[in-house]
Formats: structure tokens, C-alpha cells, sequence
């Protein structure tokens, strides 16, 4: 998928309403249907490894693995490779409308987006152009990215994070003190298209670009700026202690002057 194209061709949109009235858009393959069919699931793609090969410039990686029917369009856009930050929301909080208020107004082709999201099947054969296929599946991408901002702040959403954390799925600070003290996805804003997602670190509490261009290229607002922080809050046990050491700057062994 060409998210930088399929991105600007959604920020055209955004100001505009969506054309949807009802609910309802086909999900099945996107190979196996013809134009102006909604592809739903589009296959698996396969993980990459914290610290492996994140930096592979090869195009054709994004996506990988056995395609299957049964897999769900949740399942299908959480293995992209990039998308490793993203845990899998339950069904049940999506299809409750209390949690998804205000959603309808910030994201275009909503319905549609929507049914995409949980596997609807259209029930009207509604037919589209490639474009909006496009703009629609940006659309699902962007809804689910909002979801997941508030889901990460339940419970369960908690829970889910709990064990990529353990994982080291959100990667690890960079800083050399902080001995690979694993980190938190955090945003800037809760704003959409303001910044892109950072990690936070509990142990030096400073933020740090992810070491993959993938996830570096994903909304900081599908985080948002509590999360971390609530987290570490629910968890106490798992904030660490400050780092003791802090390097100090040396020319032939000599410290160097504050104003040097």
C-alpha cells in the first residue's frame, strides 16, 4: 500500500462529509474482486523483530505471508509491518456507538470505514471507483487509529499493551545509560496530523524517534499523550529507577568547561 500517496489523496477529503447513509461494504480480498468492489481483508503480513532489519528499504516486504478468508481486517492491518505499536481491539468496543462519539465527524466515508473495520458484509452492492477503494481503506486505517487512542486507555486496552510491552514490540530507549530500558508508544498531540508517534522512555522520561521509518511514519494522535503516562500509573511496579551515571564530555581526559 503507498501510504504517502493514499495519505494525501485522504487530507483532500477530510473537510468533506461523507457521501455514506447506510452501513455496508463488501469484505473479501481485494485481489479477487474486480474494480469498484471494497476489498476487506487483503492478506497477513509478516513482523519484524525489535531491532531487525528495520531499516530495509525494500518496498515489497510490507506485506507478506499466506493469504486466508478467515482472517479479519483487525488481525490483517495489526502484521503489517510497522503497525507492530497497534494491539488488536475487541469487536465488542467497537460496534458500542458510546465509544466512538464524535468519530463520524473527523473521519470522511465513516460508515464505510467502519464496516470495513468489523468484517460487514455490504448488503446492497454498493460499487466504487479504485480511488475511493483507496480513500476508503486510508479511511478504516484512520478510524482505527482513533479507536485505539481511547481503547489503550481501558482495562483490557491497558492489558493488551501490557504484554507488547514485555514483548519490547515498542522498542528500546537509545540512550546508552538507560541499559535497553524497553519503552512506550506516546503523541505529541491528540490532534490528528500533528505529529508522528514517539517512544516514550520511563527511565530517562524523554521522548525518542522509533528506529523504524515504518512506525515512524504512523500518527502520534492513534496514541495520544496520556497513555504512557497512565500506564506506567496502572502498572507501578514497572517505572524504574532513574539513571545514576550521565556522561561527561572529555578532551585528553580533562573535563570540558561548561562554556567551552
Amino acid at each position: 500500500m503507498d501510504r504517502k500517496r493514499i495519505k494525501d489523496a485522504l487530507e483532500k477529503h477530510l473537510e468533506k462529509s461523507s457521501p455514506s447513509t447506510s452501513r455496508g461494504v463488501a469484505a473479501k480480498e481485494r485481489e479477487r474482486l474486480g474494480p469498484g468492489k471494497l476489498p476487506a481483508s487483503l492478506g497477513k503480513a509478516g513482523k519484524v523483530s525489535d531491532g531487525e532489519e528495520f531499516e530495509s528499504d525494500s518496498e515489497d516486504s510490507d506485506v507478506s505471508g499466506s493469504e486466508g478468508e478467515d482472517t479479519s481486517w483487525i488481525a490483517w492491518f495489526c502484521s503489517l509491518r510497522g503497525n507492530e505499536f497497534f494491539c488488536e481491539i475487541d469487536d465488542d468496543y467497537i460496534q458500542d456507538d458510546f465509544n466512538l462519539c464524535g468519530l463520524s465527524n473527523q473521519v470522511p466515508y465513516y460508515d464505510y470505514a467502519l464496516d470495513l473495520i468489523l468484517d460487514i458484509e455490504s448488503s446492497n452492492g454498493d460499487v466504487f471507483t479504485e480511488e475511493q477503494n483507496e480513500l476508503i481503506e486510508s479511511s478504516a486505517e484512520m478510524l482505527y487509529g482513533l479507536i485505539h487512542a481511547r481503547y489503550i486507555l481501558t482495562s483490557k486496552g491497558l492489558a493488551a499493551m501490557l504484554e507488547k510491552f514485555k514483548n519490547y514490540d515498542f522498542g528500546r530507549c537509545p540512550r546508552v545509560y538507560c541499559c535497553g530500558q524497553p519503552c512506550l508508544p506516546a503523541g505529541q498531540s491528540d490532534i490528528p496530523r500533528s505529529s508522528t508517534v514517539k517512544i516514550y522512555c520511563p527511565k530517562c522520561e524523554e521522548l525518542h524517534y522509533p528506529r523504524s521509518k515504518y512506525q515512524g511514519n504512523i500518527d502520534g494522535a492513534y496514541f495520544g499523550t496520556t497513555f504512557p503516562h497512565l500506564f506506567l500509573m496502572t502498572y507501578p511496579h514497572l517505572k524504574p529507577q532513574k539513571p545514576s551515571q550521565q556522561y561527561t564530555p572529555r578532551v585528553f581526559g580533562f573535563k570540558l568547561h561548561k562554556k567551552s
